[in-house]
C-alpha cells in the first residue's frame, strides 16, 4: 500500500466526523429554535388576547360554546347571575352592553352626532352587535360576555366611495 494514502485515511475519518457532529448541532439548533417560535407565538396570542380584552371566555369555554350552539336565538340568563353592564365608547357615540352570565344583551345605543344606527343585534345571545353609519363610513361593534363581563370582540371601521359630484350644466 502506498504510504501516502494511509496517512490521509485518519484524517479523513476525522473530518467525517468533525462534518456530521456540526451537521447535528445545526439540526438541534433548527429544532430548538422552531420550538421557541411555537412557544413564542402561543403565549404572544393568548397574553395579546387578554391584554385586548378579547380574551377567552373562561374555563368552561367549551361547555358554553355547545350551550349557544343549542340554544341559538332562544338564549335565557339565569336569573341568579349577576348583571355587569359598559359602555363602550367611540367616535360613533355610545354602545351600553349588559351581561348576564355567558349571555350579552344590547341594552341602548346613543349614536353620536351625524351618526345613525345602521344595524343592531339586541341579543340576548352569545354576542351582541351594533352598527352605526356616516355618509362615509360604518362602524360595526360586536361584543360579548368574558367571564360576565362585557368585552370587545371585533371592531370594524369601513370606508364608504364618495360619489363622484355631479358637472353641471352649462345653458
Amino acid at each position: 500500500m502506498d504510504p501516502a494514502r494511509t496517512r490521509d485515511r485518519p484524517r479523513d475519518r476525522g473530518s467525517r466526523r468533525a462534518a456530521s457532529r456540526v451537521a447535528g448541532y445545526a439540526a438541534a439548533w433548527l429544532v430548538a429554535a422552531a420550538v421557541a417560535v411555537t412557544v413564542g407565538l402561543v403565549a404572544v396570542t393568548s397574553v395579546g388576547a387578554s391584554l385586548r380584552d378579547r380574551g377567552p371566555i373562561g374555563v368552561d369555554a367549551a361547555r358554553f360554546v355547545q350551550e349557544v350552539d343549542r340554544v341559538e336565538g332562544s338564549a335565557r340568563p339565569d336569573p341568579a347571575d349577576p348583571v355587569v353592564t359598559r359602555d363602550i365608547e367611540g367616535e360613533f357615540g355610545v354602545f351600553v352592553v349588559s351581561c348576564q352570565g355567558p349571555y350579552a344583551t344590547g341594552d341602548e345605543l346613543r349614536p353620536a352626532p351625524g351618526w345613525r344606527l345602521a344595524g343592531l343585534e339586541d341579543g340576548p345571545d352569545d354576542d351582541v352587535e351594533a352598527v352605526v353609519a356616516t355618509e362615509d363610513q360604518t362602524v360595526s361593534v360586536e361584543v360579548f360576555c368574558d367571564q360576565g363581563r362585557p368585552a370587545v370582540v371585533d371592531r370594524e371601521v369601513t370606508r364608504l366611495p364618495t360619489a363622484p359630484s355631479s358637472p353641471t350644466d352649462a345653458p
